[in-house]
């Protein structure tokens, strides 16, 4: 018998955002994956969504970081100090005690090296021991797809720094590839959009309340428009202008087009009775992108098969996370 997951944790460590879910509980914490470090003493200042707030309005001798690049660990000090304070802050929500087990997604395309970084800097921050579990199947298992059967399904996880898409069956992935593009990459393409087009500099922030207020996939018919504020490039000055959702539409039409050629790439390498499984059943969609107004219908076109986005797009892995720690024997 397998009790293990009534004492442990699910880790969803992305690039852009970390949520904890406990079973029983739900999802007991979300937090911006960011650090802010003082640069001489190397002092953690602020975790989470409060260094988050501090991009870009640091002193010199203030660095705000973000430890996961493209779903990996690129600074593994900072890592292991973030996930210890989320594995604490954790704890206080949902008493576990000291040494949890955790487990944690990482992208299908993680390498051997890049597995242990995470495993180490989770029990250096304070677990007992560390699972892995590929995020995309994760967040199949949250969306409630049939994954652990003898049939085809098919999820497209676009997160901060990688979208994944996968065929999964009988609870492994069949086929599957992983592009190094996704939200921040949206969020860059919409600075440079906007830097070369109406000269003014932007900040990710804004960059990103465009996106989630008037982004969109495909031709926009949509009228919608935004206030955005910046520093003018020509007169270095604070300056407000209006963005319309055609114009985001067009900026991030390279963006779009290569998810939708990583999911066709993925179809092509898909057996044939799984194909024909997920052209009966369709494409599911998660992560924060899956949240991009008319991606689904981008993807539809484009490949001739229903797109369906998860309930709660933004928890499946964290969900999904959680529901796989009842079956930790599958992930030793």
């Amino acid at each position: 018998m397998f009790k293990l997951h009534l004492k442990g944790f699910g880790i969803d460590l992305g690039t852009a955002n970390t949520l904890v879910y406990v079973k029983g509980k739900g999802i007991i914490l979300r937090e911006a994956s960011v650090v802010a470090i003082q640069t001489e003493s190397k002092k953690i200042i602020e975790v989470g969504n409060a260094a988050k707030k501090m991009i870009g309005r640091t002193p010199e001798d203030v660095v705000v970081l973000r430890p996961l690049r493209e779903g990996v660990i690129a600074d593994y000090s900072a890592a292991t100090a973030m996930m210890k304070h989320y594995l604490k802050e954790s704890n206080k929500k949902s008493i576990i005690g000291s040494k949890p087990l955790v487990m944690i997604c990482v992208p299908s395309s993680v390498t051997p090296v890049e597995q242990r970084s995470v495993i180490e800097a989770a029990r250096e921050a304070g677990a007992r021991d560390a699972y892995l579990i590929e995020g995309v199947l994760a967040a199949a298992i949250g969306a409630d797809l049939p994954v652990w059967e003898p049939v085809g399904s098919m999820v497209v996880d676009i997160g901060g720094g990688t979208t994944e898409v996968a065929v999964i069956s009988l609870g492994g992935i069949v086929t599957s590839n992983t592009i190094r593009i996704a939200g921040d990459e949206m969020d860059k393409v919409i600075i440079n959009y906007i830097r070369k087009r109406h000269n003014l500099m932007i900040g990710p922030h804004m960059a990103e309340d465009i996106k989630v207020e008037i982004g969109t996939a495909g031709d926009s018919k949509d009228e919608a428009k935004k206030a955005v504020r910046g520093r003018a490039l020509l007169t270095g000055l604070p300056k407000t202008i209006e963005i319309s959702a055609e114009e985001i539409s067009d900026a991030l039409s390279n963006t779009v087009n290569a998810i939708v050629e990583v999911v066709k790439r993925t179809l092509e390498e898909a057996p044939p009775e799984l194909a024909a499984d997920i052209l009966g059943k369709g494409i599911t969609l998660t992560g924060g992108g899956a949240l991009l107004r008319n991606l689904n219908n981008v993807l539809n076109e484009k490949t001739s098969i229903p797109v369906y986005v998860a309930q709660d797009p933004l928890d499946c892995v964290a969900v999904g996370i959680g529901k796989s720690l009842d079956q930790i024997h599958l992930f030793n």
